[in-house]
């Protein structure tokens, strides 16, 4: 069955194109810093906001107009997977990420629902197979159905914790068998409302050793994806164990599995934790623990993960920065987690809000690597430091200095200069080279 029936193979067409079907900047095959742009940006489809999203709001229902909405909640889900696979190839993405529950129904055991999810899965890997498509990463909704409501690793229910882990298993399994890059933790109820009925340690333990299960089961089944987890700092929970990545990286060191994972960073979370993009990458690049991203971005002015699609210059700008300096993304990708808004309804619409991310993307990776050859950056922050590069800063770099050596150079030296920071001109700089590109 054909689901978009009026949209053909979305192509690049360049800057003084104005079909709205078409790529302005997103060039796949363009080389930048010795690489292709579908190289650098490694796109990925979120099956859950683009297949399984209705539109719905805390107010409202859903107001999507879908081609594969069925009545039959197998019939819908394996009309959702022939969609995705055409959606995947007119789009020109080539990959596609999911939790088990987008695709496939509970049903009313977990052997049953198992049985469901293993009848997807087989027209997965048959898509797969045959589109080329790949998955970026799969991972367990552990969030929505009613027995997670005190949390799901970190619940005070092991009847809940067992159900869990064998959850857990079988979505490992799921991964292999499509070979997915990357498996993703994401814990919306790994967290608590208030600390007077928690047990913080037993929970933030139990959460642990849930991780050593995955990497010990994901070892006997030779599943060898990179582990990431993704941090959030609340809703649905008040506060969340993986608040943002400084958490989350204290964490994984606490429980000594800090080489066994890396992060999965999403915009909108970054912003709800009161941090920008550009931070949580660079905290995660330079712990080495960056690993893929979550293309989205927050309204500042709505206190919610509201995941609308990134067209923000500035901030993709900065973010392929700080991917660029960090070297890439490796294994990850950069997985639109962004839903149309509730008036987007039509099935266009899809494509629209697609290419309007990508196309961004694609922008701010080229002024990226343009601040990158043209040393903007680097120029300043390297002046700016010059002070540690000789004289006392270098005896301080080296390990050399000591509190006597320092009140000694301090007494000799009674005149102290700072110098302007000049964060105004930086930004106006920063604005020329975005749309100079």
């Amino acid at each position: 069955m054909t689901y978009f029936k009026n949209i053909g193979k979305i192509a690049y067409e360049g800057k003084g194109s104005d079909n709205p079907l078409a790529f302005k900047h997103y060039n796949p095959s363009e080389v930048i810093l010795g690489k292709t742009m579908e190289e650098h940006l490694r796109f990925a489809v979120a099956y859950w906001h683009t297949f399984t999203g209705a539109g719905s709001d805390p107010f409202g229902v859903g107001t999507a107009v879908r081609g594969w909405d069925s009545a039959d909640a197998m019939d819908q889900a394996k009309r959702r997977v022939e969609a995705n696979f055409e959606f995947l190839n007119k789009i020109g993405i080539p990959y596609y990420c999911f939790h088990d529950r987008d695709i496939a129904p509970e049903g009313d055991t977990l052997a049953e629902t198992n049985k469901n999810l293993d009848v997807i899965v087989d027209m997965l890997e048959e898509n797969m197979k045959a589109t080329g498509a790949k998955l970026l990463w799969n991972t367990a909704n552990m969030f929505t159905n009613p027995r997670f409501v005190h949390g799901a690793a970190t619940t005070c229910n092991a009847d809940v914790f067992a159900y869990v882990g064998a959850q857990l298993k079988k979505s490992l399994e799921v991964g292999k068998r499509l070979g997915a890059e990357n498996y993703v933790f994401w814990g919306g109820r790994e967290g608590y409302e208030t600390l007077l009925n928690t047990d913080m340690a037993l929970e933030l333990d139990n959460l642990a050793r849930l991780f050593e299960m995955a990497i010990a089961y994901s070892n006997e089944i030779g599943f060898d994806a990179q582990f990431l987890i993704e941090p959030k700092p609340k809703e649905p929970t008040k506060h969340q164990y993986d608040f943002d990545a400084a958490t989350t990286i204290s964490f994984l060191q606490k429980y000594g599995l800090k080489d066994k994972f890396k992060l999965n960073l999403e915009a909108n979370h970054a912003t709800l934790a009161g941090h920008s993009f550009e931070h949580e990458i660079r905290v995660a690049a330079i712990n080495g623990m960056l690993g893929s991203l979550d293309a989205n971005q927050g309204d500042l002015l709505l206190g919610w993960d509201t995941d609308e699609f990134p067209t923000d210059l500035y901030s993709t700008t900065l973010t392929m920065f700080e991917v660029l300096k960090a070297g890439g993304i490796g294994r990850g990708g950069i997985n639109f987690d962004a839903k149309v808004r509730r008036g987007s309804f039509e099935d266009q619409d899809l494509f629209l809000a697609h290419i309007a991310g990508m196309d961004t993307y694609a922008w701010g990776l080229k002024a990226a690597a343009k601040l990158i050859d043209e040393k903007v950056i680097d120029n300043i922050v390297d002046n700016r430091y010059r002070s540690f590069r000789d004289g006392i800063g270098a005896e301080i770099v080296a390990g050399r200095a000591t509190l006597a050596s320092l009140e000694q150079y301090a007494l000799q030296n009674n005149v102290i200069k700072n110098e302007s920071g000049r964060q105004e001109r930086i930004k106006l700089m920063l604005n020329e080279i975005i749309y100079s590109v």
